[in-house]
């Protein structure tokens, strides 16, 4: 069976949504002249497209613009294809896709995870209509750069996109259509790419989106068979040298830092963080391991130190990351420590008064009238067993060493005016699930003196930073003072103006 019959598609009748595809496309153009000309909207663009027009218009790209910057001469392409990993399934890709995109006079595009294209092949017939727009090897398709596509989009959000017509944020796209898959490193898990198909949007098949997410998946499958091979060749080919280590605890570790081999087994973790070591790296739980380097990766050797001294400490170095949505965590000496929302809680108090805390006192901070003084100890045992007795000290109950921590930056730089400063150093809300006293005062603190502070600038792009930012992408004072301060015909006018609008419907 050939490879155009195994995957054939039938590619008349039906297209985009199952609906005529002229006049969904004219829905589409009157939504986007509607929102972008800020006329009264009928039909609001899939939350996925408005997101994503909001993003290109923050990042100024005009939606008059005609075509992709070029970032690489074709005379580099050869050299920068045949180091992509991608390279490896570019035959998988053409057998899935690319007889179908000459039967639909549609493109397979292959992008970097920048965006950039790196391979193009499909309906002869396309090619010309193609390079006249921009969709030829070389562009950067990122959101970034040329707005809403598929190909940009699906790489933001890690998950297959389908952008048609109108719905692309630069006019030139809007009798495109086009649905883009991300492919992803089965190493590291870093995307990698995006595979894409491209063309007139009559033909678009409402199937293709899924086969284009099937061969991303099929091309992470080829991608994780090729790594066990390799895994198994590195671990044949050093073998010997763990054995040459006689009894000292050892590792055989790729060169991105997973453990394929250890002795003796167990203790040591799926994967070491090597970004940075040259003789030395620090391994979980405090150990230093030496760093041998092979022909295809490493040998970590984790010979037993003599302990200090009585009495000897090394001061510890502690760095507190606690605002924004995301997990709260610690760095400890180099060793990321994740951090329960109670153990995050006393640390930031604690943060707080260096000079240190009563259990009384503690207890109250954490939980106002009702705060109880066994409770807290037993909370302090247990983060004790997380960071060591030689960081939290008790009688009273204080940090010891070096502490930093992005909310002391946040607050230092506000008391400096150093707003810019203060909003790159805050990741949003601090600790935004915490309901003890002490830490709701300082967030509503922090927050309330970030918006002060913007509110009060002139800064465009002060402002535009913060309505980007957790603290003010809800704020629909920030958005209309934005708004008072673009410059007429800023393309971000058009984003900030959506969202605002979006914010008062709320």
């Amino acid at each position: 069976m050939t490879r155009s019959a195994r995957h054939r598609l039938p590619c008349t009748g039906p297209d985009v949504l199952g609906t005529d595809a002229a006049a969904h496309a004219r829905q589409l153009a009157e939504t986007f002249d509607a929102v972008l000309g800020s006329g009264p909207v009928r039909r609001a663009p899939r939350p996925v497209v408005s997101a994503s027009w909001e993003r290109s218009l923050a990042a100024r790209v005009d939606p008059d613009r005609r075509t992709p910057p070029v970032v690489h001469a074709p005379d580099e392409l050869g050299d920068i294809r045949a180091a992509h990993p991608l390279g490896a399934v570019m035959p998988l890709v053409r057998d899935s896709l690319v007889g179908i995109a000459e039967d639909a006079v549609h493109l397979v595009l292959v992008t970097d995870a920048a965006g950039h294209v790196l391979w193009r092949e499909g309906a002869v017939e396309l090619l010309g209509p193609a390079d006249r727009v921009g969709l030829f090897p070389g562009t950067n398709w990122s959101e970034a750069a040329i707005g809403t596509n598929a190909m940009g989009t699906t790489l933001v959000l890690d998950a297959p996109v389908q952008i048609h017509s109108a719905e692309h944020l630069v006019r030139t796209y809007h009798s495109w259509t086009c649905v883009a898959a991300p492919v992803h490193d089965p190493d590291t898990g870093a995307v990698l790419g995006a595979v894409d198909v491209s063309g007139p949007l009559r033909t678009m098949h409402p199937s293709l989106a899924q086969l284009v997410a099937t061969t991303a998946q099929l091309a992470e499958t080829e991608l994780r068979v090729r790594l066990a091979e390799s895994d198994q060749r590195f671990l044949l080919r050093n073998a010997p040298h763990l054995a040459s280590l006689r009894g000292t605890p050892g590792a055989l570790v790729t060169p991105t830092g997973r453990v394929l081999a250890t002795e003796p087994s167990g203790g040591w973790p799926e994967r070491v963080d090597l970004d940075g070591a040259t003789e030395w790296v620090l391994l979980p739980g405090g150990r230093e391991a030496q760093v041998e380097p092979l022909a295809e990766g490493y040998l970590l050797r984790a010979p037993q130190r003599p302990s200090r001294a009585p009495g000897q400490v090394r001061p510890s170095a502690l760095s507190l990351r606690v605002t924004g949505n995301g997990a709260p965590s610690a760095v400890l000496d180099g060793r990321a420590v994740p951090l329960p929302l109670r153990a995050a809680e006393i640390l930031t108090a604690l943060a707080l008064h260096p000079e240190g805390l009563t259990g009384e006192q503690l207890a109250y901070l954490l939980y106002g009238d009702d705060g109880n003084q066994t409770t807290v100890r037993v909370q302090v045992r247990r983060l004790r067993a997380l960071v060591g007795a030689d960081v939290l000290r008790t009688r009273p109950y204080r940090l010891v060493g070096a502490v930093d921590s992005d909310f002391g930056s946040a607050r230092r730089a506000l008391r400096a005016g150093q707003v810019a400063a203060a909003l790159r150093a805050c990741a949003g809300p601090l600790l935004p699930r915490s309901d003890a006293p002490e830490i709701r005062q300082l967030r509503e603190e922090l927050t309330a003196g970030l918006r002060s502070a913007v509110l009060a600038t002139r800064d465009v792009e002060l402002v535009h930073a913060f309505v980007l930012h957790p603290q003010g992408q809800d704020d629909l004072d920030a958005h209309d003072r934005l708004l008072a301060l673009l410059p007429a015909g800023d393309p971000r006018a058009a984003g900030v103006a959506l969202r605002a609008a979006r914010l008062r419907a709320e």
